[in-house]
């Protein structure tokens, strides 16, 4: 199988680990030190070599950091993780609601004064330069430092040295040299010699390769340097690219990568870097030649190009079946019969029925009862719980296919479920249906229109802890930048930005609720109300799999709530069908019958 269900965190694993830790900073003559999750590239994702995080706290989520100091040890998480931090971390730890509390003042509240160590790898630019400026006068520092996890890290993993692959170019709609001549247009009308990209996402989608470094990832590790004259100097180690030498075109120079810092310090100024990407070692090298600016490849990347969506939509088709005949499957199964492992394991056998399936893109969510509960849970042979009667099942998955990328929640009420849960679910449903429909101006940011799909819940006094949406990759990462649904996020939406639409509600303890489609944004068609000189986006659906019927209390839906659902599940049905089984498609008949 792509997942593994071996139990991965090991909190009785932290205090020893911890105490070494403070045994390493006694020796440096350090009053703290800094452990993110990130890696030297800076990705959201990283590799068994980078899990400082998780080995030395045993906190295994993908966000967040710990602050050890001779006292305390602070572990950040925001509001997606706050209820598995609990039963991941060993008391030593302490869990801080991040970003609510940011790290300058947490250490003030715990430090009176002293020296803190970073590894200037493992830390961005932005990081370092606004948790200094919020320290400034107060007799705390942050220094520069070896990386002290690794000293005490006996039986790390070695880094990733996996192969890389030419992604085609049906695939990719464009030729690396292409992209390549398109960004260093905008290096030369911004006045600058290069830049630096760190993102393995960003490499990958600039050179049209993938790899497999990172579990469920395509991406491979590496640096580069884009230069204002259309040249490329990739420096990645030589076995991942053997075979590649006739994908590479002239534009591209092969580098060693322990030749990367000095190639960096060769460079003409000014190069740019993106202070939230870059990390800090970068900028210590470039000094003064540094200036920050936007990654080039982000939004170039976002936007995806006629070929991306389309294989989008066919790669949505193809796994919308897979996803029909596990609920089709699933349905037919009596309460109490059934794991959550048990779900996981049909899910990935019905995917991998499509032989463009290369993998998983994230691990499968499945959670029941109070399980579901837990945003990003993970089952275990430990924590597999059974499906009961009356319980609800999140699940959240998605697969890597040559042709895009997919990312799909849906929320299954097992057996009799009570109107409590169906109501929440009802709300959830009003909130992804008017995230949908919605028309917006031109220029507007996820920001600006995320609340619309809270609005049902906010009306009932409920929330959830983490954002509307993310941005999608095309065969690359599940969780893509800059685009976003989220209240933080500033960048405008553009047509083929693909989004997750993903409102959900949380009871600690009793039961969760995610419903969750792949959107795309287009330019909206005309109204007879439009306005003629404003120009309006809307979304294209991209997930077509049915919805519980079971779980939605119908009264509690407007009129053109309910028609969208019954237009979305007649086109469920319409697309899905002929991919389908005969037993599914009567199961399918039934699951988008009009409400």
């Amino acid at each position: 199988m792509y997942q593994s269900f071996a139990v991965t965190a090991q909190p009785e694993q932290g205090p020893p680990r911890l105490s070494a830790l403070r045994e390493e900073m006694t020796r440096e003559g350090l009053d703290g030190f800094l452990i993110p999750r990130a890696d030297a590239h800076q990705g959201e994702y990283v590799s068994r070599h980078d899990e400082r995080l998780s080995w030395l706290t045993g906190f295994t989520g993908s966000a967040g950091f710990c602050a050890a100091l001779q006292n305390i040890a602070g572990v950040f998480i925001d509001g997606r993780y706050r209820t598995q931090v609990k039963e991941q971390v060993a008391e030593d730890f302490t869990p801080v609601p991040w970003p609510d509390v940011n790290l300058a003042d947490w250490l003030k509240d715990n430090l009176k004064a002293g020296k803190v160590g970073f590894d200037p790898w493992l830390h961005t630019v932005a990081e370092i330069d606004k948790a200094s400026l919020a320290l400034e006068g107060t007799g705390i520092s942050l220094a520069r430092c070896d990386n002290l996890v690794d000293r005490i890290w006996e039986d790390q993993p070695a880094p990733p040295m996996n192969k890389v692959v030419a992604h085609p170019l049906e695939f990719a709609g464009e030729s690396a040299g292409s992209k390549i001549a398109r960004l260093a247009t905008d290096l030369q009308e911004s006045g600058q010699t290069a830049a630096i990209i760190t993102l393995p996402d960003s490499i990958m989608w600039l050179l049209n390769i993938r790899g497999t470094d990172i579990a469920h990832i395509p991406v491979a590790h590496g640096f580069a340097i884009l230069h204002a004259d259309a040249r490329v100097d990739l420096f990645m180690a030589a076995e991942k690219l053997k075979g590649l030498e006739d994908h590479f075109g002239p534009e591209v120079a092969l580098k060693d990568p322990a030749s990367f810092l000095n190639r960096l310090s060769d460079l003409d100024g000014p190069v740019r870097i993106n202070n939230a990407t870059v990390p800090q070692k970068v900028a210590d090298v470039l000094a003064d030649k540094a200036v920050d600016g936007d990654e080039p490849c982000a939004l170039p990347k976002a936007c995806k190009n006629t070929a991306e969506i389309e294989g989008a939509v066919q790669a949505h088709l193809r796994d919308g079946a897979a996803m029909v005949d596990l609920l089709a499957w699933l349905d037919n199964q009596t309460p109490g019969s059934l794991t959550e492992i048990d779900v996981v394991k049909k899910l990935e056998t019905c995917r991998r029925k499509d032989n463009a399936l290369r993998d998983i893109s994230f691990e499968t969510i499945s959670g029941t009862g109070p399980h579901g509960a837990i945003m990003h849970y993970r089952v275990t042979e430990e924590t597999n719980a059974t499906l009961e009667d009356g319980q609800i099942l999140v699940l959240d998955s998605g697969g890597q296919y040559l042709d895009g990328t997919t990312d799909i929640t849906r929320t299954i009420g097992i057996g009799d479920v009570d109107a409590e849960k169906k109501a929440a679910f009802t709300r959830v449903l009003q909130g992804m249906i008017a995230m949908s429909r919605l028309l917006w101006p031109v220029g507007l940011a996820g920001r600006d229109i995320e609340a619309i799909g809270r609005m049902p819940l906010w009306l009932a006094g409920q929330d959830f802890n983490h954002g509307l949406g993310h941005g999608v990759g095309t065969y690359l990462s599940v969780h893509e930048g800059p685009q976003r649904l989220s209240r933080v996020s500033a960048v405008p939406l553009a047509p083929g930005m693909i989004l997750s639409n993903e409102p959900g509600y949380y009871r600690e303890g009793a039961f969760g609720i995610r419903i969750e489609n792949l959107i795309v944004v287009q330019e909206a068609q005309p109204l007879p109300t439009s306005d003629p000189e404003r120009a309006f986006l809307s979304w294209r659906t991209l997930t077509y799999v049915p919805i519980d019927r079971n779980l939605i209390l119908p009264d509690m839906l407007t009129a053109d709530e309910r028609a969208w659902l019954n237009a979305y599940h007649a086109d469920v049905a319409k697309k899905i069908r002929p991919r389908v089984g005969k037993a599914a498609q009567v199961w399918l008949d039934a699951a988008t019958a009009p409400l």
